[in-house]
């Protein structure tokens, strides 16, 4: 019972917690101040552009407690939809097709970033910001300034298409799917634990037997590939290929990722925590629209967030093992009195 209630009280004061907390808030204190955020309609948009954030935050937590990190995700997804906006121009009209290409190409450009990283040594953080350049300026060369935007009403309405009875797109059931998959991996399989052990300590996990270069390419070859079914999403959301799709999308990605308690360093972190954070920052963005806060505002806000992504973490967990210590120090100094003889 004393295990139980110990597991209980480390879990409500955790950092996933918090910004769960922070969530709920976010959305209370919105609905009762800001016309419309109680509506259907706004938690549907929210769902919408939480959607394409969380499929690519999801393998990229994966990437980043392993120490490592990816920041050309947006761009992956701007070529996708460059790249699927083409095909249609040139006749292909399958649309199952089409999603097949688009993961193999987004697998192939994560493949780019992974050789970088685990053949080559190179930083991955200059690297994916070197490749976040090369992407995009790729999909210009490949559509320019031109929007496809003539696909069939079936696929545009079909992606956002509600469950029935409901306001929130049917997608949501796949990125769910995804997530329990991405949480199986992470929590109940070697693979997972082998994940923080690389974030911890490469050099460890690698004499402990561990295939860190494998498992790394794997993982950038992951975040490419729902970097790439983010794109498809989004072009179909929006009925429209553009090269300039996505852009800036990154910073709300990775915010979302360190705000949810992973640490910049690895070896720290979880998925919980992370879905909680993408459903605090499309909540909270979406809401401040709603109340006419000007555009710069967001984006202060959001590097705001940012910052404290990575303060937070640290000082909670700062502050957590200064109060175990306490309680350690009062332990000894007062021990439990005997029976006088």
């Amino acid at each position: 019972m004393a295990e139980w209630k110990a597991r209980l009280r480390s879990a409500l004061t955790s950092w996933d917690a918090v910004v769960l907390l922070a969530f709920i808030l976010v959305a209370v204190i919105g609905a009762l101040t800001i016309d419309g955020v109680a509506s259907p309609r706004f938690w549907r948009f929210v769902t919408l552009e939480a959607i394409p954030i969380v499929l690519i935050a999801l393998p990229l937590t994966l990437v980043v407690i392993t120490g490592e990190i990816d920041l050309s995700v947006a761009s992956m997804l701007g070529l996708t939809c460059v790249v699927l906006g083409q095909l249609w121009i040139w006749g292909v009209s399958s649309l199952p097709l089409l999603i097949g290409i688009c993961l193999l190409l987004g697998g192939a450009l994560g493949a780019v970033n992974g050789l970088f990283v685990t053949r080559f040594g190179l930083p991955s953080l200059a690297v994916t910001i070197g490749t976040l350049a090369l992407y995009r300026g790729l999909a210009y060369v490949v559509l320019g300034d031109r929007a496809v935007a003539d696909y069939p009403q079936s696929w545009t309405t079909g992606a956002i298409r509600p469950i029935p009875g409901t306001t929130i797109p049917w997608m949501i059931l796949v990125v769910a799917g995804l997530a329990v998959a991405f949480g199986v991996v992470l929590y109940a399989t070697p693979i997972g634990r082998g994940l923080y052990a690389m974030g911890n300590s490469a050099e460890a996990a690698r004499f402990s037997g561990i295939s860190v270069a494998r498992t790394k390419f794997w993982l950038f070859v992951a975040t490419g590939a729902m970097s790439a079914l983010a794109g498809v999403f989004w072009t179909l959301r929006f009925a429209s290929a553009r090269a300039d799709n996505g852009t800036g999308l990154e910073l709300a990605i990775v915010a979302a990722v360190l705000l949810g308690g992973v640490s910049i360093f690895g070896g720290r972190g979880g998925l919980v925590g992370v879905i909680a954070a993408v459903a605090l920052l499309v909540t909270l963005r979406n809401a401040l629209q709603l109340a006419y806060v000007p555009a710069n505002t967001l984006t202060i806000v959001t590097g705001s967030l940012l910052i404290l992504s990575v303060v937070g973490p640290n000082v909670a967990g700062m502050l957590r093992e200064r109060l175990r210590r306490r309680r350690a120090r009062v332990g000894i100094a007062d021990p439990t009195p005997t029976a006088a003889t």
